[in-house]
């Protein structure tokens, strides 16, 4: 009856937002990866993920979409039901997509549907100190939060493509003080996407939640990939920052567990994945 009491004698607990404080806290790598369905989630959860994201991205690696604007809640809610399914230790954290937050009411709503009908249990929502009313309200209803800054895929129309942010001084020291604000409001991690390196070590300095990279260089608490790009299934032209563990593995559950390994061990992210 009583699961969560059950889960405290696992070798390895359930991993929870004061795991993620105490690895940031320890110094030790946090390693995270996407999933959709409940099969994937088994496999990324026993190879040792720390953090599963239902990412708006399953609109372009799931739904052929060239952006993930798309993407509906009912969408997320879908394959978070499905991949919550599949995990066990992994912390269950799900995108917030396109509009669905555009004020505070419409982000509680859909905050609870995803966690209530999904099982997320972590909401993740783009945006710098433009949500930090958002932020707030989600915290004030004991919703944990994870701010998405940088490189914002939701805004791709807007800022015209998909492009490194912060290599501007301004905008850099912009990017900082949002990342404090949004700690501040409530926010109990920061994802960080596509900026230079030495951005990423001052974001995570100025903060005592934990972040987590994407295209962020090697100095923040953990990383990132959509798990279709690890396993070499996207096609065409990817990021920078994405290495295909897939080409050294047998299978995609060895991809995986390469990807964990080379994340706890700091050898991912390598130069060549990283911007200056």
């Amino acid at each position: 009856m009583y699961t969560q009491l059950e889960q405290r004698g696992m070798a390895e607990p359930p991993v929870n937002v004061s795991t993620l404080v105490q690895m940031k806290a320890q110094g030790e790598p946090i390693a995270c990866l996407t999933a959709y369905d409940a099969s994937f989630a088994l496999l990324v959860d026993q190879a040792g993920a720390d953090v599963v994201l239902v990412g708006d991205s399953l609109g372009m690696v799931i739904q052929g979409h060239d952006t993930t604007v798309p993407v509906t809640v009912d969408d997320i809610i879908y394959h978070t039901r499905v991949v919550a399914r599949g995990l066990r230790r992994a912390f269950l954290v799900a995108d917030m997509p396109f509009m669905s937050y555009s004020s505070q009411s419409q982000a509680l709503e859909n905050s609870v549907r995803l966690m209530q009908e999904g099982g997320a249990m972590m909401v993740k929502l783009e945006g710098g100190a433009g949500q930090i009313g958002i932020v707030e309200h989600l915290a004030a209803h004991d919703i944990p939060v994870c701010a998405h800054i940088g490189l914002k895929p939701q805004s791709v129309h807007k800022i015209g493509g998909f492009k490194v942010q912060g290599r501007d001084a301004e905008k850099a020291r912009k990017m900082v003080e949002d990342a404090h604000a949004l700690e501040e409001a409530g926010a109990d991690i920061i994802l960080l996407e596509c900026v230079p390196n030495e951005l990423g070590k001052a974001v995570r300095a100025a903060v005592s939640v934990p972040v987590i990279g994407i295209g962020a260089g090697p100095d923040v608490d953990g990383q990132i990939l959509v798990l279709y790009d690890i396993l070499g299934i996207t096609r065409g032209r990817v990021p920078k920052f994405v290495e295909n563990f897939m080409a050294v593995a047998d299978s995609p559950f060895e991809a995986c567990q390469r990807y964990v390994q080379a994340v706890k061990a700091r050898d991912y992210p390598a130069p060549e994945h990283c911007f200056s």
